[in-house]
């Protein structure tokens, strides 16, 4: 036990003492072991953590703007209403973590993983999630306003209420999700797979539709 203090010590202690260096380059934490850490509230904008061990850390309220944060491992790490606008999580391992309410917005999650991650409330507007693997997540009340989701897993996704404005999700894995009172205005579902997926009053006005025809009523 005292082992883990002591290490979660000297990590703090270096990440403070990198975040005050004005270079982006003194801001290398890529390939840290940083599992089980309580980073919460720590401003981390602009770091290099890239293959970082982030399992199980607490990263809640943080703040990683800017921050790389791609092949890092995120399972059952906590980043409840963490800011990471405009990072990058290409191919990271998010599954199982709480991402409720954390604003995504315009950050790079392709082919990243978030099965079963807690997405609810979350802000991912503009967000690349090309190829993501969203299934069996929760991304209730969810912004997803003009976010590329081609190609992502959403299968068996929790999604009522999540908007869907303007969102790309051309051949995306819808089957068995739920989207009920949904909003897919604009929404481009081309060649997607919708089998046994829920469309309760959702709003589907100029949806482009699996078959490529544009629904016209304003719910299913």
């Amino acid at each position: 036990m005292s082992n883990q203090i002591n290490k979660q010590e000297s990590l703090l202690r270096k990440i403070f003492n990198q975040a005050t260096e004005k270079s982006v380059q003194q801001k290398n934490l890529s390939g840290c072991d940083l599992s089980g850490i309580d980073l919460s509230g720590i401003d981390l904008s602009g770091f290099n953590l890239v293959g970082a061990n982030l399992s199980k850390a607490n990263l809640s309220c943080s703040i990683l703007k800017g921050a790389n944060l791609s092949n890092a491992n995120l399972v059952k790490s906590n980043l409840k209403e963490a800011y990471l606008h405009e990072a990058c999580l290409c191919e990271t391992n998010l599954t199982d973590a709480d991402l409720v309410r954390a604003n995504l917005c315009g950050a790079f999650l392709w082919r990243a993983k978030l099965k079963r991650a807690n997405c609810w409330g979350a802000s991912l507007c503009g967000a690349d999630l090309r190829k993501t693997d969203f299934s069996d997540s929760q991304l209730v009340e969810a912004s997803l306003i003009e976010a590329n989701l081609i190609k992502a897993n959403l299968s068996n996704t929790k999604l009522c209420g999540a908007n869907f404005v303007e969102a790309n999700l051309n051949q995306a894995n819808l089957t068995g999700a739920n989207l009920t009172w949904a909003n897919l205005f604009q929404a481009n579902l081309f060649e997607a797979n919708i089998s046994g997926a829920n469309f309760s009053n959702a709003k589907l006005t100029e949806t482009i539709m699996p078959d490529g025809v544009i629904h016209q009523a304003k719910y299913m």
